[in-house]
């Protein structure tokens, strides 16, 4: 069983907010500290690694944008 839809709203907003400034962070002192390549090729890194991040999060960003499910409204309402 997969997790709830406002699970997954909720993690797929903490990701956004707090993981994704970390691995910028991260990605930045990293590539900093191994010396700056060439303009393009450090392009061409930060595009790779700007597409590698999200990569791990697909199941949990499909359908986020959407309306909540019509079960678990109505499963919410009745209570």
């Amino acid at each position: 069983m997969g997790l709830r839809w406002r699970t997954r709203r909720w993690l797929a907003l903490l990701v956004l907010v707090v993981g994704l400034p970390l691995y910028i962070i991260v990605a930045v002192t990293i590539l900093n500290l191994l010396g700056r390549p060439h303009i393009l090729v450090e392009m061409l890194i930060y595009i790779v690694l700007g597409v590698l991040w999200a990569l791990p999060f697909k199941r949990l960003f499909l359908g986020i944008g959407q309306a909540e499910p019509e079960d678990e409204r109505r499963a919410r309402e009745k209570r």
